[in-house]
This record gives structure tokens, sequence and C-alpha cells, in this order.
């Protein structure tokens, strides 16, 4: 527990940050998870409670924090101030000064509010290009800095929020690479934290209650350790030009979503030019293992790149992009189910993990490990997926060079992913390990069951609760973007040469003095010299990367065809960020922030592939009873649920609640809703609940979950109650 962390969440006011600066218009935020989406809406009696125990409360937050700093030999408490060899106890505050501006007047308000009890605060206000390489690119034991004014944007509609919390606050996350992460030895595997995030983002788990009483727990823990003081969940808006047509996602609006390259278009024209005005661009350097993870970045580089799937804009579920079809077993009795036709589920009673499948990389003989050698004993799988590829897949996706897509990028992929996290690799890198961990801890597996038309079949005790979601579709695509086999294997050579790295964590680690270990950036810097030098030897080698094994999959002669390809585009784009993705990265000015795309002429989709998105069904509520009622009696409240004026159909409908709190701000009681007709529902107190209640003005707050989009819909009716 970090007593001076529960403090600052004591000491700042979220509603206060949300009327001041966002005019109303934004929601208190207090976890990772997103306020008012699925999971928050299922916790909503542990949200409320929590929100209401951590509530802005100056003097308690004083009071503690005086506690925490006094215990700290040599800190003394002068004239209000916190001092410490004479001198008040300074912070040095990361202010972001670019983006929307909102987080100048957030991080003034911080700071003054840490003023207000005894700290010095060195403001430096600062744009992300510029805090970047000290919050995250730097090494944390340096202290230039406390505090950062951060910001994170959802790129989907989250149907499990599990995973944020190993995500956002350990060192197993995929942030893993940056020391910043790699501080966070509270919440390391083996803490409490560590092993309970770990459940959740892998469900480790048998019931639905079972991972709800996980999660409560969680949303405990997190306010208890605070490794992050979220303030706010922010509502954007994205102004567009008239005429111009984009599908955005509920959650990650259009340029934080997955489909807008595939759907933007002016309307009644063909082709055309768009200009996009970013708040920054080229934040940190662009590779897809440990690269930009900026929206501002990702937001172009999604553009480029390509993926096996299609996240659907207003369920998070998926939808084949590359593939035809899958099949998904899982374990008897857990609890996971199907929405869409896609995909085949069944049930097994147990799934038995076959002897030849892939489930390890031996970094130090360079060769795969079967299950029959890590598991001698024979394993079993909570989770088998078969996906099938079309026939035509390698002849039709081609990489932005001209090069077509072919089985070594699937493996090559899959190798480096477990390679890099491996003390015996050449490439190690020690924040990927933690990484790579976690993931074994689950993996169980692979089969190659055709190499054409490509068929996978994978093993796993992870599972999401969706059949949709339960797919392993080994796509050369990593956290931060997609890249050949080719590409990465250039990238691979100059980070076992010691000229640069994948990992901001590991070039800082690894530079000295004298040498400077360059974070990999295939778009710009002085990567694109060492790259291309390796560019050069390969074609001189005709080299196969993990040659043991991948030369089952490549020939020299496919290896000298790619590197003269990448060498041809590089001539031609001056970079290396090669996708499948429907554009190409034409221009790059790094230093002007200004980035050209270009239409992929080979790209194979049509341009109305994704165009069955319309406007999401986002329920509207009208709430509506009794403005005083007396206490010991039953009462009720009707709630009228339409879209666009028209009522919303009941088989469309999961669930409609009402939380309900007496005068004490308390939840007395989740209730559930009755279904009287499409669009009508009725939320009933017993005589026996509001007997119970204290008297006074008390609230029903009102909860429609529909199927047809992710996002739940709530409205509040405040009324009096009397004895």
């Amino acid at each position: 527990m970090d007593r001076s962390l529960i403090a600052m969440n004591w000491l700042v006011d979220r509603d206060y940050i949300n009327r001041e600066v966002y005019n109303g218009g934004a929601l208190p935020k207090f976890w990772s998870i997103i306020t008012n989406m699925p999971d928050y809406t299922k916790m909503a009696e542990t949200v409320r409670r929590l929100e209401a125990k951590y509530a802005f409360n100056p003097e308690l937050a004083k009071a503690q924090m005086d506690e925490v700093m006094l215990g700290i030999e040599g800190v003394s408490i002068e004239d209000g101030k916190y001092m410490f060899n004479g001198e008040q106890v300074q912070l040095i505050f990361l202010i972001r000064n670019d983006s929307d501006g909102t987080r100048v007047p957030i991080g003034d308000y911080v700071a003054n509010q840490l003023e207000s009890i005894g700290f010095a605060v060195d403001r430096q206000y600062k744009r992300s290009s510029e805090a970047s390489p000290i919050w995250v690119g730097g090494n944390v034991a340096d202290g230039l800095w406390h505090l950062y004014t951060g910001a994170w944007s959802a790129t989907i509609i989250d149907r499990d929020e599990g995973d944020n919390f190993e995500f956002f606050d350990t060192p197993q996350s995929a942030y893993g690479f940056s020391s910043t992460w790699q501080a966070y030895t509270s919440t390391a595997l083996g803490t409490p934290y560590g092993d309970l995030a770990d459940k959740l983002a892998y469900n480790k788990f048998t019931s639905i209650e079972e991972r709800d009483a996980a999660m409560a727990e969680m949303l405990e823990l997190a306010m208890e350790e605070s490794i992050h003081v979220w303030l706010i969940d922010g509502k954007n808006f994205t102004p567009y030009a008239q005429g111009l047509a984009v599908t955005y996602d509920l959650a990650a609006g259009v340029d934080g979503s997955m489909i807008w390259p595939y759907t933007i278009r002016w309307e009644g024209e063909e082709g055309g030019q768009l200009k996009w005005g970013q708040p920054d661009l080229f934040v940190d350097p662009w590779n897809p293992i440990a690269g930009s993870n900026w929206a501002f970045d990702q937001a172009i580089g999604r553009a480029t790149w390509g993926e096996a799937y299609m996240i659907d804009p207003h369920t998070g579920l998926l939808w084949p992009q590359r593939f035809d079809r899958a099949e998904v077993t899982i374990q008897e009795g857990l609890p996971v189910g199907k929405t869409l036709d896609w995909v085949d589920l069944s049930f097994e009673d147990e799934i038995v993990v076959p002897e030849d499948a892939i489930v390890d990389w031996d970094a130090e003989n360079q060769a795969f490990i079967t299950a029959a050698e890590k598991f001698p004993e024979g394993t079993t799988a909570r989770v088998k997926s078969v996906i099938y590829y079309p026939a035509d897949l390698f002849d039709t996706v081609k990489w932005h060079d001209g090069s077509p897509l072919d089985l070594g990028d699937f493996i090559y992929g899959w190798i480096i992913s477990l390679d890099m996290g491996k003390e015996a690799s050449p490439i190690f890198d020690e924040s990927y390990a933690p990484n790579a961990e976690a993931i074994l801890a689950n993996y169980k597996g692979f089969r190659i069951l055709s190499e054409n038309p490509l068929t996978i079949e994978a093993y796993s005790d992870a599972y999401q609760t969706d059949a949709e979601l339960n797919v392993t579709t080994m796509w050369p695509s990593w956290n931060y973007g997609e890249a050949p086999w080719h590409v990465m294997a250039m990238g691979a050579r100059a980070d076992e040469a010691g000229e640069v790295a994948f990992s901001g964590d590991k070039a800082d680690s690894k530079s000295t003095e004298t040498t400077t270990v360059e974070w990999l950036s295939l778009i710009g810097g002085p990567s694109l010299e060492f790259v291309s030098n390796w560019l050069d030897t390969s074609i001189e080698e005709s080299y196969i990367p993990y040659a043991d094994v991948l030369s089952a999959f490549i020939t020299p002669e496919e290896a000298l065809a790619r590197y003269e390809n990448a060498k041809a585009f590089f001539a031609k784009y001056g970079h290396y960020s090669i996708g499948t993705g429907p554009y190409i990265l034409d221009e790059v000015y790094l230093t002007e922030k200004v980035a050209t795309l270009v239409q992929n002429p080979d790209f194979v989709d049509l341009a109305d592939k994704w165009s069955q998105f319309g406007d999401p069904k986002v329920a509207e509520i009208e709430l509506d009873g009794e403005g005083s009622v007396v206490l010991g009696g039953e009462f009720a409240f009707d709630v009228f649920v339409t879209f666009k004026g028209e009522a919303y159909e009941a088989d469309e409908i999961k669930e409609v609640k009402g939380l309900l709190y007496d005068a004490t701000g308390q939840i007395v009681r989740v209730l559930e809703g009755v279904l009287v007709e499409d669009g009508y529902y009725t939320i009933t107190v017993p005589a026996d609940v509001s007997a119970a209640m204290e008297a006074g003005a008390s609230k029903l707050e009102a909860v429609v979950v529909p199927f047809t989009v992710a996002i739940p819909s709530f409205t509040a009716f405040e009324f009096v109650t009397v004895k």
C-alpha cells in the first residue's frame, strides 16, 4: 500500500477539474478501466463505494502526507513546508503543453494542491516529444522527474478490461520496455497485486463469478497502490470537413480506431486528397516491437499496417479481415459464448496438447521446443483454436515493397517475440523478459496444419468470454505495428551488433558516455544507416535469420529477393516502415512533423468492404418516477429506452438495472428492470428495501446495456424520501 499516492487521490478534486477545465463535458475517473464502459458498469456497486471512499478530502490528504513525509529520516515540517537538509522538498512535474491544451490547467491545479500541503513544485512545461525521452525513454533512476500529466487513448471497445491492470501497473506490461514500468517492483509477479493482475490479464478463472470477485478485489488494490492517479475520462470530438465520410469507433473515435483507413472517403468522389491535423507526430521512434505507442503516431501508422482481423467499432468483437473462418474449442464449464457466425464454438471435457505442438523457443540452440520436450508427462489447454486462411493469401497480400506475404513472416514473428525475452539470446532485452515470461506462463503451443492454404492450430490457458476473441492468428504484427521478416531481421542484426535496440530501456542501459545505442527507428535518424548497412550485408550473404528453423520456410533466393525489394523501397521512400495496409508512408519529415500517405496500389480489398457499419445504436434513456415517496412502502420508476425517437427492441437489450441510493449517498440495492414492452421497463423498490433506507435526498441511477453496442447508457432521477 502506497499511503502517499492514496493521499494524492484525496488531494485532487476530480469534479472541479471536470467543471473548470472540461465545462462538465468529461467524466471523473479513478481507475484505468473506462468510466461507464462494460466492466465499470458490471462492477457498479464496488466502484461507487470506492469513488466515495477516495473522493476529494484535502484535510485527510494533508494529514496522511504529513505522516508519510515525517516517516522519512531527515524530513521535517517548518512553517507548513516539507524540509530536508535545510531546503524545501521539491517535486519535478512534467506538464504537457500541447495536445488539446487541457493538461496545462490540470497540471497547474495539481501543482497548486501539492504546494498547498507543503511541497515545492518545479513545473516543466513540455511537448510530448520533449517529455517522452524523459519519462518513457529515460532512466527513471536519474531523478529527472517525479510526476507527469499522462493521457491514454482507447483504441478499441474493450469488452474485458481485466488486462488493464497488468498493462498500466506492472513490469510484465507490454510497456515493460520502459524503465518506468520496470521500477514498479511492488506490483511484479510474486506480489499480491502482480499475481492478481496476471490472473485478470489471462482470465485464470473457471466462472464469471470468480472473475468478478477478482475484479472487485483488484479495484480495491488499484486504489491502495495508485501506480497511476487517474483523474478524467475525456469525451472528445473529431471535427472534419463537410463531405468527408469515415467510420468511427465508439471508444476510440476516428484517429484511435483500426477501421478509419478502410472507410475514409470523400462522398461522391473516387480518390482525392485529405489534410489531417495532429497535435504532435513522430514523438518516439517507430518500430513494431517496442516503438512509439503515442496516439498521434499510431493513428498514422495504422493506415499502413495490416492485420488478420478487423475490430468491430460498435461492439469490440473481431471480424475476419485476412482469414476466412475459425473454430474455437473451450474446456467444458468455462463461461464462453459466441455472437458472430464466422466462428464455430464447441466444448470438450479435456483439451490435450499434441506432443508435436511448438510451445517454446530455445534461444541458446536456436530451435523450437515441442510439447513433448517441455511437458514430458503431457499437458492440457483451456482453449484450442484453428484458423483458416484463404488459398490465395500468399498471392494477393503483398508488403509495400512488393514482397509477397509468406509463411516465414508468421514464423519469424513468433520466434523473435520470445527470443528477445530469453537471456541466452544475442538480442536479449531485460525489459522484455517479464512480458515474455507472462506470455509463456499461459501459452500451450501451435501447429501448422496446412501451409497452403495456411491453417494454424493453437493452444492456450488464457481465454476471453467471447469466442471471437479466442482466435490465435499469428499474423506478423506486434504491439506497435506490422513488419515483414526481412526488415525485422535487419533491425535484429543491428541490435545484436550493439548499434540499436528495439526498446528505449535497452538503448539507454547499453549507451555509455562515449557510445550511443540508438532506440531503433524504421522511419528516420541514425538507425536508418545501421539498418541499411546490414541490408547490404544481408544481400551479400542471402542471409536467412534463425536459419536452423527458417530455412525450412525461406530459400536463399527468396531472401535475396526480399532484401532487394527493401533496398528499392528505401531508395524511393527513405525509410523501412513497410506494411500491408491500404496506405504507404510516402514522405517523412521528422523535424517538421509532417507525414504523407499515398494509396497502396497492391491493396487487395475493395473500398466498400467495411461499409456495413452505420450509426451506432447507443440507447437514449428517459427515467420517471414520483418526486417524493414515503419509506416503508413499495414504489416504482418508469424507464423508457429509445434510439432516434423509436422504441429500442427488447431483443437488442441485454440488461436494464437501477442503482438505488439513499440520503447517505451509498448504494442501497441494485435492482433489475422488468420488461413491459419494447422500449419500456419498470424498476420497483420493494417495501423492505425502502424501509431500510435513510430519509432525505435520494437517487435512482438507471443503466441500460444493449447487445448492439458495447457502451451502456446511464441516467439518474433524484427524489426525496420521508419517513
